[in-house]
């Protein structure tokens, strides 16, 4: 089973690669559903990844599954353009889904002749590519690709496209990425003195608040710091907020 702390594994979508852990089972059939609702609107890869961030740029750190050859992998993580690519470029300006016969995952389209991985894409994922930006219910934002088909989609189909892709990444996208969080979950008075906390309220102000005893909330306090790991209030409260808890 995956770990808070661990990064997720790639999944070959294509290849239905093992999983292992727990987690298996819902991973391939988050998988499957993936690869069946792009074929269902015929585009015959898929690609599933989270937005790419200052501090992790590297595709291989935000792949989460992807029906890609492994030659064509490889060879994208090594050139390491996904950061500053057409496609992560054009989704930081728009919400709208988009659709472009040009490769988005390379940089510009006046360097598609000089990248050695062009000539990857056009041999193992025709162009035609359709990639939404979407989010999961704590805010992650995701690219999701699909390619291979010739012709632009109906507006109403890439409408349908949407809605039913951010209904799978609602329901499913934690079976790649567990949430992370506290390994024992905190009570409501914890968290309740810990957003008076943040608040900068002291542990005599909180029991006045919530009309309890100074020594109750210095009790809760002290727990909720043992389930989050903390070794001070400061601390408890990041993870907190960190974790969406306050």
């Amino acid at each position: 089973m995956f770990r808070p702390t661990e990064v997720a594994r790639r999944h070959d979508l294509g290849a239905h690669a093992e999983m292992t852990g727990n987690d298996a089972g819902s991973s391939d059939s988050f998988a499957r559903e993936l690869v069946a609702l792009g074929r269902a609107y015929d585009f015959d890869h898929c690609l599933l990844a989270r937005f790419p961030k200052a501090d992790s740029p590297e595709f291989s750190a935000n792949l989460l599954a992807a029906s890609w050859a492994d030659e064509l992998r490889l060879a994208y993580e090594h050139a390491e353009i996904f950061a500053g690519s057409l496609l992560v470029q054009q989704l930081k300006q728009t919400a709208l889904p988009i659709f472009s016969m040009d490769n988005l995952f390379l940089s510009s389209a006046a360097s598609e002749a000089r990248n050695p991985v062009a000539a990857l894409f056009e041999q193992h994922t025709p162009s035609g590519h359709l990639a939404f930006s979407l989010h999961d219910r704590h805010q992650t934002q995701y690219i999701l690709v699909y390619s291979g088909r010739a012709t632009k989609p109906r507006r109403e189909d890439i409408a349908m496209m949407q809605l039913s892709a951010m209904e799978l990444i609602d329901r499913g996208v934690e079976s790649l990425v567990p949430r992370p969080g506290p390994r024992e979950k905190l009570s409501a008075r914890e968290i309740e003195c810990l957003r008076w906390s943040a608040a900068g309220k002291s542990s005599d102000e909180i029991a006045i608040i919530l009309d309890i005893s100074s020594h109750t909330v210095v009790s809760y306090l002290k727990s909720a710091m043992r389930k989050l790991e903390a070794v001070n209030r400061m601390q408890a409260v990041a993870r907190a907020c960190r974790y969406r808890l306050l």
